[in-house]
């Protein structure tokens, strides 16, 4: 099961604090975040691997992006 964090709607930083706060919450497994701006995905991308999770992929969804990590 994954979860989903929400951050349309959102200007940097607060995406890339949700998406944090989430990846301390479960530790592992795998989050979408889904984030509406070019800055925000590159953001929340980059901050995922420096945690050591890895981008299972970035696809456009609506009018913004939908961004699935994992860690096992």
């Amino acid at each position: 099961m994954s979860s989903i964090v929400d951050a349309r709607g959102l200007s940097c930083p607060q995406p890339v604090i949700l998406t944090m706060n989430e990846i301390k919450k479960v530790k592992k497994g795998k989050i979408v975040i889904l984030v509406d701006t070019d800055t925000s995905k590159e953001n929340v991308s980059r901050a995922a691997i420096a945690e050591g999770w890895t981008l299972k992929g970035v696809e456009p969804e609506g009018t913004g992006y939908r961004i699935s990590i994992m860690k096992d």
